[in-house]
C-alpha cells in the first residue's frame, strides 16, 4: 500500500505577513477562497502552476512556502 505524498505548507504564515485575507490571495491567483483554505490546512496539493503563482504573489521563493514530504 503506497502512501500519498503530501505538500507541507507555510502559506498562511506568508499570507499573513503580506496582510492578505484568504479571499484577497484567492482573487489574485485566480482560485476560490476554499482552495486557499484547503491549501493552508494541507488538504489539497496545488498544481505546479498554482504554487508558482502563489509564490510570485507573495514575493517569496516557492520552496519557502511549499515543501514535499
Amino acid at each position: 500500500m503506497s502512501k500519498e505524498a503530501a505538500i507541507k505548507t507555510k502559506l498562511k504564515e506568508f499570507r499573513l505577513k503580506k496582510s492578505l485575507t484568504q479571499e484577497e490571495l484567492a482573487e489574485r491567483v485566480g482560485v476560490r477562497r476554499e482552495t486557499i483554505v484547503f491549501l493552508e490546512q494541507g488538504k489539497y496539493n496545488p498544481s505546479l502552476g498554482l504554487a508558482f503563482k502563489i509564490a510570485r504573489e507573495l514575493g517569496v521563493p516557492l520552496t519557502d512556502i511549499f515543501s514535499y514530504s
